[in-house]
């Protein structure tokens, strides 16, 4: 019997917290088909391969190439570890820590639980990482209301960086936030706040993007909807030049409300059709189009619970989600699933020509994680597995 795993902001009601209707997409019929063409292979499992107790798959995969061609592979749990090998097909869990979280009760720290989410590259060596950080004031005395974990819980993207090839990670002094709500953590509390969940990073010519989720807020002068919001940058390893699409332009800030009053806050654009943090982003090298794959429960313009797919030619306009792989995932009531949840899908090509493993030909592998139940329980007893699919677009 396996230890239960209390979830955390990236196993938690993920689509549930952003309380989206339906989703809509922009175009009929489908600009691409992705097809299951083998069996799952185990990567990892928790009960066999963890280096510790909190050593489990808890993010969507994400991988580069360092200098000498060896691969790093991130999206385990918060304290941080990579697979490493000299492909995707030979990795294996390294034991060293790359970024252990703090746990530390002041907020303006940012270094309370922290997921190594998204990473980007030039040279293998120097490499930025988006960490999705946690800040659990029902843990710390004092700094919520309330002992739900859920209505306590503020969340932002902050950023990390190595000079080493991924073999270890640094936050910058004072920390360096990405996206981050534009309140402090004790405003709102009662409900789970901030921006969560990046994508992967990819590149278009100059411009780096990600896409990341928000449950919105309401306060003078800002009424951010809840949705998923599109980030550009022309530097990563600047974190104070992203930008996130407002509809007109990416020209919406998300500063850090820890380093001084906001007294505009800006908002961004939800863009269609996701209704729940995205996993993975692509571009097929053929076509040049746009893949993402994300999961979501059964209800709406979702028939099945399961991981979707969504295909663009801008990175705005998405064609309508089509069915990858059914199961019920973490937005389904594990007390009704007892054959386990699958979580955490990922999109990767062996043969990327990216360093960041941001490209795809015909042929990929879908990553995602396994989650086994005991009654209403997730338990840390989870796989990390890999199964190919194949991948037409049409012009």
């Amino acid at each position: 019997m396996t230890r239960p795993l209390r979830l955390t902001a990236l196993g938690l009601c993920l689509g549930l917290c952003l309380g989206l209707g339906p989703a809509r997409a922009a175009s009929e019929p489908p600009l691409s088909a992705l097809t299951l063409v083998g069996s799952a292979v185990t990567l990892f499992k928790a009960t066999r391969d963890a280096c510790d107790g909190v050593d489990v798959p808890d993010a969507s995969a994400r991988a580069f190439r360092d200098a000498s061609g060896a691969v790093a592979l991130f999206g385990m749990h918060y304290r941080n570890r990579a697979f490493r090998g000299p492909s995707l097909d030979a990795l294996r869990l390294d034991c060293a820590v790359v970024l252990e979280s703090g746990g530390k009760a002041d907020p303006a720290a940012y270094d309370d639980a922290s997921w190594i989410t998204a990473t980007w590259t030039e040279d293998g060596r120097s490499v930025a990482a988006l960490i999705h950080h946690e800040y659990r004031a029902n843990e710390h005395p004092g700094r919520c209301r309330s002992k739900v974990y859920m209505e306590c819980w503020y969340n932002s993207l902050v950023a990390a960086g190595s000079a080493d090839g991924g073999r270890s990670f640094t936050r910058a002094t004072p920390p360096a936030v990405v996206a981050g709500p534009p309140f402090r953590q004790e405003a709102g509390q009662g409900r789970h706040r901030g921006f969560f969940n990046p994508s992967n990073i990819f590149a278009d010519g100059r411009w780096r993007y990600f896409l990341a989720s928000t449950t919105g807020w309401t306060v003078p002068g800002s009424d951010q909807s809840a949705g998923v919001c599109l980030f550009r940058s022309d530097n990563p390893a600047d974190p104070g030049r992203w930008r996130a699409w407002t509809g007109a332009g990416f020209t919406a800030a998300f500063p850090d409300p820890y380093a001084g009053p906001i007294k505009v806050p800006a908002t961004c654009a939800p863009i269609a059709p996701f209704p729940t943090p995205v996993g993975a982003v692509v571009r097929h090298r053929g076509s040049g189009a746009w893949i993402a794959v994300f999961m979501a429960k059964a209800g709406g313009d979702f028939p099945q619970s399961g991981f979707y797919w969504t295909t663009s030619r801008d990175l705005l306009a998405w064609d309508q989600p089509r069915l990858l792989l059914a199961g019920a995932t973490l937005y389904d009531d594990p007390c009704q699933t007892p054959g386990g949840l699958i979580a955490y899908p990922s999109l990767l090509d062996p043969d990327a020509q990216g360093r960041n493993f941001d490209d795809t030909g015909d042929r990929a592998i879908l990553t995602y994680v396994t989650l086994r139940t005991e009654g209403c329980a997730i338990t840390s007893d989870r796989d990390l597995v890999r199964r190919p699919l194949a991948i037409k677009v049409w012009p």
